[in-house]
């Protein structure tokens, strides 16, 4: 790879469940096997927006802390030594949209089975199965494993 050739980029979906865990350990495996760097999004909306079937927040919501949260989870996942380098960004948006337009240009994008909202059993999660069906790029749905479910 030359120095002017681009990073390749590895986008996974960040939501705090054990699924979208699961997927953000696999996205930095992935990027480290092809020198690439891990985009780690996390999508909030609010229910005016997105109506029943979008992720609500709760009233009060506070941006700020919206993304200590997100950075607490990606200490959660790695510690603080993480193994590529990864960029965080908290968009607001439908996670599906947001995540879709994120795979633009990316080597992969990477989602976890099944996220926060739902319904338990499901199989895979509506906004796993949208950006399986509408991504740029190939999608790893990655499910967690035992004892994370």
């Amino acid at each position: 790879m030359n120095s002017s050739d681009p990073v390749p980029r590895v986008v996974v979906g960040v939501d705090g469940s054990a699924s979208s865990q699961a997927a953000l350990r696999w996205a930095a495996g992935q990027a480290r096997l092809i020198g690439g760097t891990v985009e780690a999004v996390c999508a909030w909306d609010t229910p005016s927006e997105s109506g029943w079937a979008g992720p609500a927040t709760e009233p009060g919501f506070d941006l700020e802390e919206a993304r200590r949260g997100f950075a607490e989870e990606i200490r959660t996942v790695f510690g603080e030594d993480r193994p590529v380098e990864v960029r965080e960004m908290l968009v607001r948006g439908d996670p599906s949209e947001v995540l879709v337009r994120a795979s633009e240009g990316a080597e992969l994008l990477v989602v976890g089975s099944r996220g926060r909202g739902g319904f338990a059993r499901a199989m895979l999660g509506s906004v796993s199965q949208r950006c399986a069906q509408h991504a740029a790029c190939p999608v790893v749905v990655v499910r967690p494993t035992g004892k994370e479910e």
